[in-house]
């Protein structure tokens, strides 16, 4: 483990200059049934990347197995309920051994085998990361469905998998709400042929349907299963999951991640950036439907022997004193969260958190966007009382681990900045043109020059698209979609998306998904999305619509739509503002020329720029008009 910056400096050094070295060091550190024969093999350009060929290891040996001699009766997991008067649950390392095991044989008992697609669909309890690890044990594919996304969206994720299995619950519990998700999923169902079983936790309590054969309850089945399974052997480029994220052109992309590299790099990560110590609780309160759930609640904790906390609730739920109430009371040592939820605990009185202990704190984390510098002093100064260093990382979904980052009380940090390159990561600044730009205090678009081992592989079942999404922007390297600053220190600053992607409240959404969506409303022609700076969420939705006929009750026909949006995707993607206009700012080819509603909906309306190719540039004047501010 790097323990000074002077290590880091060599570790970096050793990455670029003998990397299948230096990752043999690190791999070698994990539990392997067959080591590798060859480290590393790719080529950017087709693009094919393969790590640790000819090793074979399964990934539950190292969250588990491994630990089972020197700790376990540690906790594994920390469980944190949504209610703060039901009691917290405490798995150790034993009792996590004999739920996975148990899970996996349930799954084998209902027809499951190594390779087959399994969808999860369920809310932040133990039982989810029990279902994730099952399928692993067995080597099938988990594709998990974050629990507030819509039937369509299900259907969407199921179908394009094909997914055998659904693993999901009778409800949920988020703040004061109770979601009825096996409806949801009842709902998905009626459209995915490939289902042949349903496996339901009950959680809530909630009465449901269930539908003979293919419905089964989980405590029945889990009864029925011995907690003896012997791990599959998988090679490390098999397929460990799928994960759905947003696409610009509107179907969700099933970016594919495997299990040998995957399981080296989110351990290496986990332990390097957090500078995790042996015996710390670590609390990382993304939901496990989203990446930074699989790789820094499931995977690279376990992987190391943490202790890992898993919170089923809101921050802002009883009160806006949560979080800090649960860090009080599990003596959390490692904090990780999104600048979306910072920024909204900002607004409420100090009081919230001033009531409660955070001496137990020593690392703070963010996650899932650009943190701002005004949220990046108050997280500092309140939550860290300035003893703590704060990890602003940044990765993607693609990525699979933590990319650029801090090293926590090693690299200094510097407000709105994710600092520097991780060892084994070779970032490079692009022109436009498709030149590198070299040097300090330069801005550009970010790059990947060379392979890492938890990068996505493919899209699953379309690798054309993976290579003209990822690829070909720029031919040899592997395009982010971020724009970027480095300045004088060589500090890296992610500005955002360059693409027709709007980063909401950390998650990626499709501006073309939620076009789609807005225009399955019957009085909708046509629409355009951007984004524009929202205080709380990072991005908002804004919404340009065109419809058939004029506009008599806006608000009623706003509602309408973002109850349409809701349906289809999921309350997340719901338009902030919607501005009705009789026609898009479009050139003479019919592209809409996005940087105007861009401009408009951040609230600059006086430098549009150069508007003559437009089609009508009448319709600009209208637009800015009627600007929602």
């Amino acid at each position: 483990m790097i323990t000074n910056l002077v290590e880091y400096k060599q570790q970096y050094r050793e990455s670029n200059l003998e990397p299948e070295e230096f990752w043999t060091k690190q791999a070698s550190t994990l539990l392997w049934k067959k080591k590798w024969d060859r480290v590393l093999e790719f080529d950017f350009y087709k693009p094919e990347v393969k790590w640790f060929i000819g090793g074979k290891l399964n990934i539950t040996e190292n969250c588990i197995d491994r630990h089972l001699t020197a700790r376990a009766h540690q906790t594994a997991i920390l469980w944190e309920s949504n209610d703060p008067s039901e009691p917290s649950r405490k798995i150790t390392y034993q009792q996590l051994s004999v739920e996975v095991n148990r899970a996996a044989n349930m799954l084998k008992a209902n027809g499951i085998q190594k390779g087959d697609r399994v969808c999860i669909y369920m809310p932040m309890v133990p039982e989810t990361a029990f279902a994730l690890l099952a399928c692993a044990r067995v080597g099938a594919v988990h594709s998990v469905v974050f629990a507030g996304f819509s039937a369509g969206s299900l259907v969407d994720r199921i179908n394009d998998s094909n997914c055998k299995m659904v693993l999901t619950a009778d409800g949920a519990y988020r703040g004061d709400k109770r979601i009825d998700l096996k409806s949801i999923v009842d709902e998905a169902l009626k459209k995915c042929p490939s289902v042949d079983k349903c496996i339901v936790l009950n959680r809530t309590n909630l009465s449901v349907s269930m539908q003979p054969v293919r419905d089964l309850w989980w405590h029945e089945e889990i009864r029925k299963t011995s907690d003896v399974c012997v791990a599959e052997e998988m090679d490390a480029e098999d397929l460990l999951f799928i994960l759905y994220t947003s696409g610009s052109t509107g179907k969700p992309k099933g970016m594919v991640h495997t299990c040998g590299g995957y399981a080296v790099y989110t351990n290496y990560t986990f332990k390097n950036v957090f500078q995790y110590k042996e015996g710390q609780t670590f609390w990382c309160t993304a939901d496990v439907g989203w990446i930074t759930g699989h790789s820094y609640i499931i995977y690279g904790p376990l992987s190391a022997g943490a202790t890992t906390l898993m919170f089923e609730g809101v921050p802002s739920w009883p009160d806006m004193g949560r979080f800090w109430h649960v860090i009080e009371k599990h003596k959390v040592n490692i904090f990780y969260t999104a600048p979306t939820a910072i920024r909204s605990l900002e607004k409420a009185p100090l009081s919230f958190v001033e009531k409660y202990d955070l001496s137990s704190l020593q690392v703070l984390g963010s996650v899932g966007e650009p943190i701002n510098e005004e949220a990046w002093h108050w997280y500092d100064k309140n939550i860290g009382k300035g003893n703590c260093p704060i990890v602003d990382t940044w990765w993607q979904t693609e990525t699979g681990g933590i990319m650029i980052s801090p090293l926590a009380g090693i690299t200094k940090t510097k407000p709105a900045f994710a600092t520097l390159p991780l060892p084994g990561v070779q970032p490079a600044i692009m022109d436009e043109a498709g030149n590198e730009i070299e040097g300090n205090n330069v801005e550009g678009r970010l790059t990947i020059k060379f392979p890492w081992p938890s990068m996505a592989r493919t899209i699953y079942g379309d690798h054309q698209r993976f290579k003209d999404t990822y690829f070909s922007t720029f031919p040899g390297k592997y395009f982010t979609g971020d724009g970027c600053k480095r300045d004088e220190d060589g500090y890296y600053r992610i500005t955002g998306r360059v693409d027709d992607i709007i980063i909401v409240s950390g998650h990626n959404m499709g501006t073309a998904e939620i076009e789609s969506a807005i225009d399955e409303h019957s009085a909708v022609c046509e629409s355009a999305v951007v984004g524009f700076p929202h205080d709380i969420k990072g991005q908002g939705v804004y919404a340009f619509v065109v419809t058939y006929d004029p506009v008599h009750e806006p608000i009623h026909l706003r509602n309408e739509i973002k109850d349409v949006v809701s349906k289809i995707i999921g309350p997340i993607a719901k338009p902030d503002k919607i501005q009705f206009v009789s026609g898009l700012p479009k050139t003479r080819s019919g592209k809409i020329m996005r940087r105007i509603l861009r401009k408009v909906a951040e609230g600059e309306t006086s430098n549009l720029g150069d508007t003559t190719t437009l089609l009508d540039p009448a319709i600009v004047e209208e637009i800015k008009k009627g600007a929602i501010s």
